[in-house]
């Protein structure tokens, strides 16, 4: 049996039916995969010990942060799983920088940073993932704009190989390793530590929500504002109401009194047709899903399925692409909590090369959030189906889908999505990561590639 030839480690080895159950499930809860045990470290020697001992035995480890993957990406089938958040909480403030235990949620991230007057520059929109889960595939939220993604503000890592070997990788050292954990899907080694660039932090955040009946002029605005950069963070959404599909862009100003946003200079060119504002601390705006989480669980959709799917649409046929998606999308396509996203990025912003989007100019991140229902697998089969349908059309567009998405992906997929970055990929896999079998509830597949 596994666990009773792992090498000894101080942290927790376990076997129980409800770890287990428990790691055989994810947000997406739609792939249920049960390993055969759970490690728990208590260090970074610990997931050393573990991944170098799996290695050498072709044993499958799957690394686990909050667990908010859509589609098994962090599950393993008879396999070991190591639960990053046990890892001890060392998080330091040093020369404008921090550093961080992977397992650490964002929200800790800015516990520590706050205090200082400093913040990462871009944090999704739900502070309670961690920070090495969306390291390994990108972490996209409003202020990606102005700053790039999260794998953008990295300045270090600390990684255990596939090999078990610890490394420190960086833009200056190790820089093949560095490179390929970033947005690089666990394959390999495992994330332990991160040193992230900050800014100073505002303490006030005024958000406006402004509504337009016209797809076009919501898009036209977002084009405008974007490149002009005047808002710090921007997001959109798609509305479906009774009378059809409006939508409303999320626009936010921080600022720290005595200054203030100037309204006329901000909103005087726009074209919406509604509008609605709110002030907050910086913080509670950052931590605005909170509310409505504590809704969800309390209704039970949160533990719902979610065969969500986030997409990358070039500039060229975003247009089109929602236009055609939402008129073909009913309210039973999403679920009863169901949301969608749209909203542009700056490509120029986004630098690392195994983070994929369309060419040109702007970007657009599409997200159709879907709710499944908890006792109809028919019924989230068919969503899934959707956005396999979505993917292929995109796609055929020059469109990307973001890694962490509710569907199936073949290894020919995964080639045409990294591009020239497959070689990035596969190369540094050969050199840290020859014999692990790391993650494999991404489905990559190296076989054959020279």
């Amino acid at each position: 049996m596994i666990d009773e030839i792992l090498p000894a480690i101080s942290g927790e080895i376990l076997t129980d039916d409800a770890t287990l159950t428990g790691a055989g499930r994810d947000w997406g809860n739609l792939v249920h995969a049960r390993p055969r045990l759970v490690v728990r470290p208590a260090s970074t020697i610990d997931v050393a010990a573990v991944v170098r001992f799996a290695s050498k035995r072709g044993i499958p480890v799957a690394v686990r942060g909050a667990g908010h993957s859509p589609y098994g990406q962090g599950q393993t089938d008879g396999g070991i799983v190591l639960d990053m958040t046990s890892l001890p909480p060392r998080r330091v403030v040093i020369d404008g920088l921090v550093s961080v235990d992977a397992g650490a949620r964002w929200r800790d991230v800015l516990d520590v940073t706050l205090p200082h007057g400093l913040t990462p520059p871009v944090f999704t929109d739900y502070l309670d993932v961690t920070v090495g889960g969306t390291l390994v595939v990108g972490g996209v939220g409003g202020a990606a704009h102005h700053h790039g993604v999260q794998t953008d503000t990295v300045v270090e890592l600390e990684v255990v190989t596939g090999a078990g070997e610890l490394l420190t990788c960086s833009r200056d050292s190790n820089r093949k390793l560095f490179d390929a954990m970033l947005a690089g899907l666990g394959q390999c080694g495992v994330i332990t530590r991160a040193t992230l660039q900050l800014i100073p932090a505002p303490t006030r955040a005024r958000r406006w929500k402004l509504y337009y009946d016209s797809l076009s002029s919501f898009l036209a605005d977002q084009r405008g504002v974007v490149r002009d950069g005047r808002f710090e963070y921007l997001e959109g959404q798609p509305l479906l109401g009774e009378g059809g599909w409006r939508y409303m862009l999320e626009a936010v100003a921080y600022y720290t009194p005595p200054a203030s946003p100037d309204e006329e200079a901000l909103l005087g060119a726009l074209s919406f047709v509604e509008a609605e504002s709110e002030d907050t601390t910086y913080f509670d705006f950052l931590n605005r899903v909170a509310d409505g989480e504590a809704a969800l669980r309390t209704v039970g959709s949160w533990f719902h399925p979610h065969p969500w799917i986030d997409l990358f649409l070039p500039d060229s046929a975003v247009e089109q692409v929602v236009d055609e998606t939402l008129t073909t999308t009913a309210r039973n396509d999403l679920g009863d909590t169901g949301l969608l996203l749209l909203y542009p990025l700056r490509a120029d912003r986004l630098n690392t090369p195994l983070f994929k989007v369309p060419g040109g100019e702007l970007v657009w991140l599409f997200s159709l959030l879907r709710t499944g229902s908890p006792v109809d697998p028919l019924a989230n089969a068919r969503m899934v189906e959707l956005n396999v349908d979505l993917y292929r059309k995109v796609s055929a567009l020059g469109g990307k889908v973001y890694p962490s998405t509710a569907m199936p992906r073949s290894a020919e997929d995964w080639r045409e999505h990294f591009g020239p970055g497959w070689q990035i990929l596969a190369e540094a896999k050969a050199l840290f990561a020859p014999e692990s079998h790391l993650n494999p509830g991404q489905r990559l597949d190296f076989s054959g590639t020279p």
